[in-house]
């Protein structure tokens, strides 16, 4: 008997619709944007997590901040109380720290084969502290390896 690997993916069409067309709204120019995928391989894998972070910084304070999460829950969500303990704050480990506690109202993580429930919560705090870390050192990339041990 052979096993199908094949997943159908369902959508809310309806058999006779198509989309026609999708608009993406262009950034303003001084926002910036991160988005790090955590997965077993670097190349054309489901992410375990995935961390997207768009914000804008006006003398050392957070604005515009939205922060989204792939992984996390049946469909990439936003972090809204991350989001929330952000906005309008300065770059400290207070504030991050207070985001990734966020976290934990944001989501309850789902436990699969790419990763446990603890795991995924783990993982988009660290991707919260890689953040962290970029902004404060806005001229290196923040390399997960380079200070994991």
């Amino acid at each position: 008997m052979k096993t199908s690997f094949w997943i159908i993916k369902k959508t809310a069409l309806a058999a006779d619709e198509v989309i026609s067309r999708i608009f993406i709204p262009q950034a303003p120019k001084d926002s910036q944007l991160r988005i790090w995928k955590l997965s077993k391989r670097r190349e054309d894998d489901i992410s375990a997590v995935l961390g997207a972070f768009s914000y804008r910084v006006e003398q050392g304070v957070l604005h515009d901040v939205r922060i989204a999460f792939g992984g996390m829950a049946a469909i990439p969500k936003r972090a809204q109380a991350a989001e929330k303990a952000l906005e309008g704050s300065n770059i400290s480990v207070e504030a991050f720290r207070a985001a990734q506690q966020a976290l934990e109202v944001d989501f309850q993580p789902m436990s699969d084969v790419r990763g446990s429930q603890q795991y995924r919560q783990q993982a988009a705090k660290n991707l919260l502290e890689r953040l962290y870390l970029s902004l404060l050192t806005p001229d290196q990339e923040v390399m997960l390896h380079a200070y994991a041990h």
